[in-house]
């Protein structure tokens, strides 16, 4: 699934063709990407809308229209947005016809992605704020932050970072990464986490996403450029998919858990596996 760093990416290659330009022809083919709305009608409210900028909340691509509308594509599991792409793309869902005769198609194999159209800014804030966390990079991300959130529970630490509600924009990829770089073993509960390691792990999450951004993306499966190129993260992880190869930091094997059903790597030397709690032991402070 497309994390903050590849949905960054997009937003950052899409912005200088699509913000200023006019929707002059909008085809939604695909039901399922406007539920509850019928596609029709929300191909008609787009059809003439001219985009003023493209902006990004955690996984969420906002492209911010005339007349105080919003529209919030979610690429979910296989979604991507393709400029140009000489053709009918396998899998196009949506075909947009802009003003100057530029094309983007989104496709989608698995039809899970999803565009919102809001009528307010005001609608806009609210949609988020009941869906999404604070966001790496911003004032509100902190470490005191992480672990007011995490007070008292015992979920996995992985589990909370993947959560939205909790911190926006991160997934498996670089929620493994990112506990790898801080020490942290993802079976660990996140309401055992010490305010050290929480800083820990708040710079930890912020690097990794950083260097994902750097790298333009990771490209495992479906995620592609704009202009259908790969991203270059992948050659750099530290963990992630790197099962039974060597630690680049201790030499030992990384290990694959199952962690809230996804696949995790983690090396157990460099991320001590949790001992059992004793009974009536505190939480490290």
């Amino acid at each position: 699934m497309p994390e903050l760093p590849e949905v960054e990416t997009i937003r950052r290659q899409l912005a200088p063709h699509l913000e200023g330009r006019t929707l002059a022809q909008v085809e939604i083919r695909d039901h399922r990407w406007t539920l509850p709305e019928a596609p029709e009608v929300v191909a008609a409210q787009l059809t003439g809308a001219r985009v003023l900028r493209l902006e990004r909340m955690g996984k969420y691509m906002i492209w911010e229209l005339d007349g105080d509308r919003h529209l919030l594509v979610h690429l979910r599991m296989t979604g991507a947005l393709l400029l140009d792409a000489g053709g009918e793309p396998p899998h196009a869902r949506v075909r947009f016809g802009l003003d100057d005769g530029h094309v983007l198609h989104y496709v989608d194999p698995r039809r899970f992605g999803t565009g919102t159209l809001l009528d307010s800014r005001a609608e806009r804030d609210a949609y988020f704020t009941r869906r999404l966390g604070a966001e790496p990079f911003t004032a509100a991300f902190t470490a005191h932050y992480l672990r007011e959130q995490a007070r008292g529970r015992s979920a996995p630490v992985k589990s909370f970072i993947l959560d939205q509600r909790r911190i926006a924009g991160v997934g498996n990829i670089y929620a493994d990464e990112a506990l790898h770089r801080a020490g942290v073993h993802p079976l660990r509960a996140a309401g055992e986490l010490s305010l050290a390691q929480w800083r820990a792990l708040k710079q930890a999450i912020e690097a990794a996403l950083a260097d994902g951004i750097d790298a333009k993306g990771a490209s495992i499966d479906d995620y592609r450029h704009v202009d259908g190129a790969r991203g270059s993260f992948q050659d750099r992880f530290l963990v992630h998919t790197r099962a039974g190869e060597p630690c680049l930091s201790c030499g030992r094997e990384i290990r694959k858990l199952v962690v809230g059903g996804r696949g995790t790597y983690v090396c157990e030397h460099c991320q001590p596996r949790p001992r059992p709690r004793r009974p009536g032991r505190a939480a490290p402070r």
